[in-house]
Order: C-alpha cells, then structure tokens, then sequence
C-alpha cells in the first residue's frame, strides 16, 4: 500500500554551539550509539592542535596565512574569530551528504552559527549549556590544555554566548552525557515528522476512497469494503 504522504529523504543540517566546556564534541561521540545516519563536519581552525587531537578528524589546523587564502577562495561556508583564532566551516561534502539523505552536524561557534542562520534557516539550531557557569571553568581545567589567561577569556567569551540563546530553536542542559544526548537526537529525529518536509500527499489510495464514497453515499458503511 502506498503511504499517504511523501517527505523529503534529504538529511538535515543541524547546528550544535555553546560555550567552551559545555560539552559539544562529547555529545556528538554519544550520539554515535543511537544514530548512524549523520556526518559531522570537520572545521578548519588556525589554533594549535590539543593533546590527543588529530588532522582531519578534530579539526585540519591551518596556518593564519592558509585560513586566510581559503577565506579569499571562497571555501567556507562561514568562518569566524574566537579568542584570536580562526575557525570556519569548509562546504565541501556538506552538500554531497545533504542530498544522499544523511543528517549533517555543524559544531561551531556563536558567531558562525548565527551566519549559517542567515544564509540556511531552515537549519536546527541547538544550544548546548553547561548546568552551571562553575562548570566551564571546571570542565576547562580538567582538560589541562589551557592557561589560566584563556579560561578566563573563554568564560567571559561564554556569557556573551548564552546572550545569544534565544536565536536558536532549541537549547539542552549538558547535566548528564546520555540524558543530554538522547535529548539532541530526539530533537532530530523529531524534524523528520516536520509538515515542512512533506513534499507530496497522494490522493489515490483506499483512505482517499473511503473519503469519497462518505460524500457520495453515506450508506456504504453498512457494506462491505476491503482497504
């Protein structure tokens, strides 16, 4: 039997921002337990790799000079400033993994995602926060990849952040891993129901004809049909 309706199969784009130490890439690595079907893009950034990072799967760290020759290439699809370093969302792939039907999350900052935004409303735009500010500044330190001088940049960086928490669709407490990341892929996995996606509603099949025979002759409740 053919469905009533049809959606879109394209993937979604969903963008995920919040404060240093709210627990974004964390959230991202857990989701991989309840849902295969998304790519996380790869930013370019021009800060120094942390302990443990890797080129091309944390971030392709590039030079100043580099970052800026892909700015005047026109290679991304948004790129801002944090802390006096670069980062940019490269559109590469993105569109290859939209249209194959896979999901596509953007971790990126504030400013970035309020750019995407402007160019893809469309897109799910989540918050994540920490349950308490005491929590950056703890979370930043047990990394240990930090001076005190940047904790203390990106504290204050993160209050201006969660100034912005109203322009999203959606924001998520990271007070547990797994509650928090249950929590994003409910939300998007509740997209798909979304009536903006439904693309067509087909009227040839036996509810569309039960519909009919109610208006033409009511009687037909008393016969018998077979869907």
């Amino acid at each position: 039997m053919t469905n009533i309706l049809k959606s879109s199969n394209k993937g979604s784009l969903i963008v995920l921002s919040g404060p240093s130490g709210s627990g974004k890439d964390s959230i991202c690595e857990r989701l991989k337990e309840y849902n295969n079907n998304f790519w996380v893009s790869v930013s370019c950034t021009t800060r120094k790799p942390r302990k443990g990072e890797e080129e091309g799967v944390n971030y392709f760290f590039k030079t100043k000079e580099e970052f800026e020759s892909l700015i005047k290439n026109g290679d991304f699809l948004e790129y801002a400033t944090y802390n006096n370093d670069y980062y940019g969302t490269p559109k590469s792939r993105i569109n290859d993994y939209l249209n194959g039907g896979t999901d596509v999350i953007l971790v990126i900052e504030v400013e970035g995602a309020l750019k995407i935004k402007h160019l893809i409303p469309e897109a799910i735009f989540i918050f994540i926060m920490p349950p308490t500010m005491k929590d950056i500044i703890l979370r930043l330190k047990k990394r240990g990849t930090e001076t005190d001088d940047k904790i203390l940049k990106r504290f204050k960086k993160a209050y201006q952040e969660i100034n912005e928490l109203s322009k999203y669709n959606y924001v998520v407490v990271n007070d547990e891993l797994d509650k928090a990341t249950k929590k994003v892929n409910a939300i998007i996995e509740a997209q798909k129901c979304m009536v903006d996606r439904i693309e067509e509603v087909y009227l040839n099949n036996p509810e569309e004809e039960i519909h009919e025979l109610l208006i033409d002759n009511k009687s037909f409740i008393n016969e018998d049909f077979k869907l």
